[in-house]
């Protein structure tokens, strides 16, 4: 009976551990089946979540240099107390590239209007789908005015209207206290300075024109804000109160809203340079601070006293670039005229006094009058 049981003692415990081999085989494949599971749900559940908001650095930077050197220009005033004083104006409002500060717009712009909820959640309904996401990237790129019509684009468009419209306002004043002290200059105590001839007016003009030339380096921390802003959606002191505005928009506003779409299609990040850089080049700005560039050398090369260079910082630099922005970012003014009113069914009745002619003494037959002085002219009577 003892060997009977040691000889099924090792069939017992080999048994046991095929048993247990079975169970840890059974268990495993339950695990990974499991795991499996949980993927394939995470995947779909990645599928159906629209990507996060994502703008490349550039963008940014672009948005800064715009963003300080429009605040840079609203802040000159008028009060000039030297000759000095101008032409530091000059050079600090000469020294901008026509074609950086146009993008540099389009790219605040765009960054504005993802600080719109309502925009952003209306883009991402389009990129819960990894098709459709790929399609209405596509359909941007090939015509920015698509992302016009998409839902919250009115929201957005009325935000990024009432951030340039602040800042038109803001240089507009400037322009004011520029010009006008223009005017006032000639007769006030700065008078024997101001209108005294530039010595070196060929030279500054030179400096003019090679100042335009120059890049301008954006902020570290200005681009850094910007760029953080663009991401949370929110950190903009963005005018509030804007009501929204319907499509067609003006072409700044069509290119931001493009540009902002792309972002929250998450299609706008280091790897999509290209399309924000073709969003970002925006003909009608660009071409007015061109002309304005243009127009601010002439007056240079025209004036002669300290007075009419303060003219032309006010006029072709300061109101120029708040003329530009308007002109790309908003809309046109619309002239309503109103049904005519008649004020009286009847019309107007005349009342004629009766004719009194007034009473002269009568001229003499021998007399004329003369028709230049209206004195009478004496003849002699007919001969008898």
């Amino acid at each position: 009976m003892r060997s009977a049981m040691m000889r099924r003692g090792p069939l017992l415990a080999a048994l046991c551990a095929t048993a247990v081999l079975a169970g840890c085989a059974s268990g495993k494949a339950e695990a990974e089946a499991e795991a499996a599971r949980i993927a394939a749900e995470a995947a779909a559940l990645a599928a159906r979540t629209p990507p996060p908001i994502n703008l490349n650095q550039g963008v940014a930077q672009d948005a800064a240099v715009y963003l300080a050197f429009a605040h840079e220009i609203a802040a000159i005033r008028g009060g000039f107390e030297n000759p000095e004083a101008i032409q530091a104006a000059l050079r600090q409002g000469s020294a901008y590239d026509p074609g950086q500060i146009s993008r540099g717009m389009v790219a605040y712009a765009s960054i504005v209007a993802l600080q719109s909820p309502t925009f952003v959640a209306g883009v991402n309904q389009y990129g819960v789908n990894p098709t459709g996401r790929q399609k209405m990237i596509a359909d941007i790129v090939a015509d920015p005015r698509t992302a016009s019509y998409m839902p919250g684009a009115a929201d957005a468009a009325g935000l990024i209207m009432a951030a340039l419209d602040a800042d038109i306002d803001a240089l507009s004043a400037a322009a004011n206290s520029v010009e006008n002290d223009a005017y006032a200059i000639q007769a006030d105590g700065r008078r024997s300075w101001a209108i005294a001839h530039i010595t070196d007016r060929v030279t500054r003009l030179e400096g003019a024109k090679a100042l335009s030339g120059q890049t301008m380096l954006p902020s570290a921390a200005e681009s850094a804000r910007l760029f953080a802003a663009a991401h949370r959606g929110s950190g903009l002191a963005v005018p509030g109160g804007r009501r929204p505005r319907q499509p067609p928009y003006p072409p700044v506003v069509t290119n931001a809203l493009a540009l902002a779409a792309l972002a929250a299609l998450g299609a706008a990040g280091e790897d999509a340079h290209a399309n924000t850089a073709a969003l970002q080049s925006e003909p009608t700005s660009r071409n007015c601070l061109n002309e304005s560039k243009l127009n601010l050398y002439q007056c240079l090369a025209a004036s002669r006293p300290s007075y009419e260079d303060m003219f032309c910082v006010g006029r072709h630099i300061v109101r120029d670039l708040a003329t530009c922005t308007r002109s790309a970012a908003l809309p046109p003014a619309t002239i309503t005229v109103s049904d005519p009113v008649v004020v009286s069914p009847l019309p107007p009745s005349i009342v004629t006094a009766p004719f009194d002619p007034p009473r002269t003494a009568p001229v003499s037959p021998t007399q004329q009058l003369n028709i230049g002085t209206g004195a009478p002219i004496q003849r002699s009577a007919p001969p008898g």
